[in-house]
């Protein structure tokens, strides 16, 4: 791996740090995903509200989702090389002020531009912060509590999901949908000034350079990785950023309903993250190829038993338990693919991901547009099923990982 060593990996900081400090430290990281997490997802469940304000169809409110993907796509690498050698908490505190600002000025936007506007500074904070704060908790806690910190950070992605949309979705049904981005802003706020107290200076401990991610893209294994994440998250994303229109086209139900079968699938999503995570570790290629079974057999079922609340319900519940593991499935094969570069593969796991999340959603608005929300729950069903066979062509194969995976 080519990287220039600035500082110790053991940091001696860490062991004369107080351990209340560093959980708190962990924590603001964790709340600094969260705020992320919960501001990328935020329009899905106000996407038909905030398209009626502005006069647009779903697929063009769609585009909310697709800016923020392609900009962190593009942020990942970039933002990473370039910021290579500035203290990590510096950059921590700006991406978290460039999120403040993004919510603040969609709240306040007068037109959709401004909207989206707002969408590419998220994009930008989600590939910045993630490839920056995902890998931090070395440096935060002791050794021994490494693992547990890790997972805190992590479980900001289910409790996003989670709380994110449904929340959101309330706010916007009493208080309007510009009340949801100002609540997000303010808590943004919190989030920056607990981080300025409670995280350390943080120096750069290595640089990677683009080379090493050109480096990675040679093995077969980053490859199956990159297709397997591209079709599964496609799939997801394709059909989920359109729950929305489905349940009140499909299923008819109320705007309040829809806050609460979206909590449901959030709830789900927790109980898959951590289920995955236990499992993804000892059987990496059944963990991902049955998660994207189930968001197969839940998007594909869901014309058919989603015109009814019931079906909807029992069906997002499989989808968010399917989903909750992907996350952790796709991180651990970019992880196994290259071990010998933990920070690489963090940065292509988030460039990859973000990159489909916005293609997923650009593709979703174009076919919903053209025809229905059902069609696309149909067809974000069929793309789940080819990433199931890739992951049996990576079994039939019989490739294997590195050693030290």
């Amino acid at each position: 791996m080519s990287t220039v060593t600035t500082t110790s990996a053991d940091d001696p900081a860490v062991s004369t740090r107080s351990p209340l400090i560093g959980w708190l430290a962990v924590v603001s990281v964790m709340l600094g995903i969260f705020s992320i997490v919960t501001t990328e997802i935020l329009p899905i469940g106000l996407l038909t509200t905030i398209g009626s304000s502005f006069t647009i169809s779903d697929g063009m409110a769609g585009l909310m989702m697709t800016m923020p993907g392609f900009l962190a796509a593009i942020s990942a690498p970039l933002v990473t090389v370039a910021t290579a050698r500035i203290d990590r908490r510096l950059m921590l505190c700006v991406f978290m002020l460039l999120l403040a600002l993004a919510n603040f000025l969609a709240a306040a936007a007068p037109t959709y531009w401004l909207v989206l506007v707002s969408r590419v500074m998220v994009g930008i904070t989600i590939g910045g912060f993630w490839s920056i704060g995902a890998g931090l908790a070395p440096r935060l806690v002791r050794p021994e509590s490494v693992g547990r910190a890790t997972a805190v950070i992590f479980s900001a992605v289910p409790l996003g999901s989670v709380l994110g949309v449904p929340v959101g979705t309330f706010i916007g049904d009493v208080s309007g949908w510009r009340m949801a981005f100002v609540v997000m802003g303010i808590l943004t706020v919190g989030v920056l000034i607990m981080m300025l107290v409670v995280i350390p200076a943080l120096p750069p401990e290595e640089v990677t350079r683009l080379n090493v991610l050109g480096g990675m893209l040679r093995s077969t294994n980053t490859r199956f990785a990159l297709l397997a994440t591209f079709l599964v998250v496609l799939a997801h994303f394709g059909a989920y950023t359109y729950v929305t229109p489905f349940l009140e086209d499909v299923t008819r139900v109320s705007t309040g309903a829809i806050t609460v079968f979206l909590l449901v699938y959030g709830a789900a999503g927790i109980v898959g993250n951590f289920v995955g995570g236990s499992m993804v570790g000892r059987h990496p290629r059944a963990t991902f190829g049955v998660a994207a079974g189930m968001i197969a057999g839940a998007t594909l079922l869901l014309p058919v038993l989603g015109r009814w609340g019931i079906g909807a319900i029992a069906l997002l519940i499989v989808w968010g338990i399917a989903y909750g593991a992907v996350p952790v499935s796709s991180q651990t094969w970019f992880s196994k693919a290259a071990p010998h570069a933990p920070e690489a593969a963090s940065v292509l796991f988030t460039a990859s991901f973000q990159a489909t999340i916005s293609i997923g959603a650009l593709v979703g608005g174009l076919i919903v547009d053209r025809t229905s929300p059902s069609t696309v729950m149909a067809l974000a069903g069929a793309t789940a099923v080819l990433m199931v066979v890739t992951v049996w062509i990576h079994f039939a194969s019989r490739l294997t990982w590195p050693e030290n995976a």
